[in-house]
């Protein structure tokens, strides 16, 4: 088998609740709307993220993105009241974890210069 993407998934109690989080988490709104309860944002590196309305599962989810300034990134996000539960600096990475309304946890990531 030979792995050629990703499609990583997010569960919301209820999507047209969730769905501006994700517009202001994701600069923009989202690139496809395959269902009602489903929203997809593609990545530049070919991944999608599904966020998709499923109450048995919602906050349940756990999602790293890679970003290449994680600075901007927060002070973006600060802009639209989004604010990081934790920071986190590493010798490979640094980290802010996010909380979506649901409580699903958002990890932006930035790598250390030629770690990653």
């Amino acid at each position: 088998m030979t792995i050629t993407n990703v499609l990583a998934g997010i569960a919301v109690e209820d999507l047209s609740l969730s769905l501006v989080w994700y517009e202001y988490l994701f600069g923009r709104t989202a690139d496809a709307r395959t269902m009602a309860d489903v929203a997809e944002w593609k990545l530049p590196g070919g991944g999608w993220v599904h966020v998709m309305t499923d109450q048995d599962r919602a906050g349940a989810s756990v999602t790293m993105l890679i970003v290449d300034d994680l600075a901007e990134e927060l002070g973006r996000l600060e802009m639209h009241g989004i604010k990081p539960v934790s920071k986190a600096t590493g010798h490979f990475f640094n980290t802010a974890k996010l909380r979506d309304p649901d409580g699903n946890l958002i990890v932006l990531s930035q790598p250390q210069p030629g770690t990653y």
